[in-house]
């Protein structure tokens, strides 16, 4: 049996035991009125015969003879003819009237007139008024007995004793029945609508879904949002969030995500659009995270029920993937001086084969004075360290290949020796790229400035392209789409175009240093940007300079 069912019954006979308690109660409520309004009854009339004077004078005069009358006597009398006039007029069983010996002077049956009542008379002979429910001679009643008080005085001395039937009483209570069970049918029917409409009502709420199955439905839930690695956020309809996992919650910074909006987990306003719309988003920073989002529309049975979100941090993934880049330029840097080396080696063993001894070794003296390749990197004599040397002569040779010159400033001294060789290959590698992507707008001039210097194990670099600069109110850490392959690149969204410089200041950040723009460029200038970079903890001091000295001397 569904789980609905069961309910529905339960509901079922909830209804029916508070209707028929009802009932029960409305029936006895009823009886009790009816049994109250004929005792006030029967009391009223009591007291209204009780206090007429004329009564109290012949009873007062009954009570005060020696002997009583006979019944055909008090059969004609006043007293009697009193009594079946009240009892007519108020539809009573009876109007009974006694001496102070108990003795009827008036009653419905003339032969019952000068015999003692049946029922006791002490408490109305004791001046207290009696409203009961007793047996006669004229059978069961609610009945009232009050005192007579004889004329002008306090002392009882005589009783009227007025009563109603069981079978008058209840006269009305019929009709009550009917009326109460009409009531008990209707509040039963009303019940059952509302039962029915309740477990239509429920079945749209849970999507038909039962109890049981919302139990699995939770721990399965429980289960997937906390055991998956991506960040999970539901919506309503609305677009208001409704369920976020732990990830999702670490991701946005939010303790609390539920009944949050999209706006407020700080995603751009075309981001928003595009995830309602169904569309997924790749490289969107936020916190100092590079996610992927994916949107995916709810439904059952037809029913929208709001979209799901899915947030991959992508942020490690494309921190190797700028490693790896920088692995590739270097690579493909040992490789050119692989092959330029092979050469002038085949070149100088030429020239020892061939007996030209003096001019093999003029070749080789000047080899290496010049180096094992000839980068296009303008002042690469001075710069000395290895590895900034043959990256920085990498670049020069993609640059070359796109025409753009890039140069060694003067300015520059590096006297100590790469440590930290990923770091300094993502920040340099990534303003060094960015420069060269800048300078190739100006037609007239495309070149790309470096400047090093290290302090300790301190470097501090500064790229300046020949570019048009950086429009103001640009933000060039804001990162923005990567333009697609064969397309052209917008003047203000060439620095920062990707995610490559967000993610060269978090390793800045992470380091204690900072990248900053030194210069925006542009009108009225006439220059091109330029980008200053520190990173500290990336040098390593070589014991055989004295800095001192040597800034000294540069001074």
């Amino acid at each position: 049996m569904r789980f609905a069912t069961r309910v529905l019954l339960l509901q079922l006979l909830t209804v029916v035991a508070v209707v028929s308690t009802s009932t029960i109660v409305f029936i006895f409520l009823s009886m009790e009125q009816l049994r109250d309004e004929a005792e006030t009854s029967a009391l009223m009339i009591a007291r209204t015969i009780g206090a007429d004077p004329q009564v109290r004078e012949l009873v007062a005069e009954e009570s005060a003879e020696p002997e009583n009358p006979s019944s055909s006597v008090l059969a004609e009398g006043e007293l009697q003819l009193y009594a079946t006039a009240a009892a007519d007029s108020t539809d009573a069983l009876f109007v009974v009237i006694t001496d102070d010996n108990g003795m009827r002077l008036a009653h419905p049956d003339d032969h019952q007139l000068g015999q003692q009542v049946s029922t006791s008379f002490a408490d109305a002979l004791a001046g207290r008024e009696v409203v009961a429910w007793e047996k006669g001679t004229l059978g069961e009643s609610a009945r009232a007995k009050v005192p007579v008080f004889a004329p002008g005085t306090k002392n009882p001395v005589g009783e009227i004793s007025v009563g109603f039937e069981r079978a008058g009483v209840f006269d009305d209570l019929p009709r009550k029945l009917l009326f109460i069970g009409a009531a008990a049918l209707l509040a039963l029917l009303i019940g059952i609508i509302a039962m029915f409409v309740l477990r239509k009502r429920w079945e749209q709420l849970t999507l038909g879904v039962q109890p049981e199955e919302l139990v699995v439905m939770v721990q399965n839930q429980a289960a997937v949002l906390d055991g998956v690695g991506d960040g999970v956020i539901a919506l309503d309809t609305a677009g208001v969030i409704r369920l976020s996992n732990g990830s999702a919650k670490q991701i946005f910074g939010l303790q609390d995500a539920e009944g949050h909006e999209l706006s407020d987990l700080g995603l751009p306003g075309d981001v928003i659009d595009d995830l309602l719309a169904g569309k997924a988003r790749d490289g969107i920073v936020v916190n100092g995270r590079v996610l992927f989002l994916e949107a995916r529309a709810v439904d059952r049975g037809g029913q929208s029920l709001g979209a799901v979100i899915i947030i991959r941090d992508r942020t490690d993934v494309m921190a190797l993937s700028e490693r790896l880049d920088t692995v590739r330029t270097m690579t493909s840097a040992l490789r050119v001086q692989r092959h330029e080396f092979a050469n002038r080696m085949h070149v100088a063993a030429g020239l020892i084969e061939s007996g030209r001894d003096a001019e093999a070794t003029q070749f080789l003296r000047a080899m290496y004075a010049r180096g094992p390749v000839e980068y296009p990197l303008l002042g690469m004599d001075l710069l000395s360290e290895p590895f900034l040397q043959a990256f920085l002569g990498a670049k020069s040779l993609e640059a070359s290949e796109r025409g753009v010159t890039v140069q060694i400033r003067e300015e520059t001294l590096v006297l100590g020796k790469v440590v930290e060789v990923e770091d300094i290959a993502t920040v340099l590698g990534n303003l060094v790229d960015n420069a060269i992507t800048a300078a190739l707008g100006n037609e007239d001039l495309r070149l790309v400035e470096v400047t090093l210097m290290d302090e300790a194990s301190e470097l501090v670099i500064v790229v300046a392209d020949s570019g048009h600069g950086i429009p103001e109110g640009a933000d060039p850490f804001a990162p923005k789409a990567q333009a697609a392959d064969g397309e052209q690149i917008p003047a203000d969204q060439i620095h920062g175009r990707g995610i490559g410089l967000t993610l060269s200041q978090e390793i800045a950040q992470r380091r204690g240093g900072e990248i900053w723009v030194i210069e925006r460029g542009g009108e009225p200038s006439g220059r091109g940007a330029v980008f200053g970079a520190k990173l500290p903890g990336v040098m390593e001091q070589t014991d055989s300079v004295n800095y001192v000295e040597v800034r000294e001397e540069e001074n």
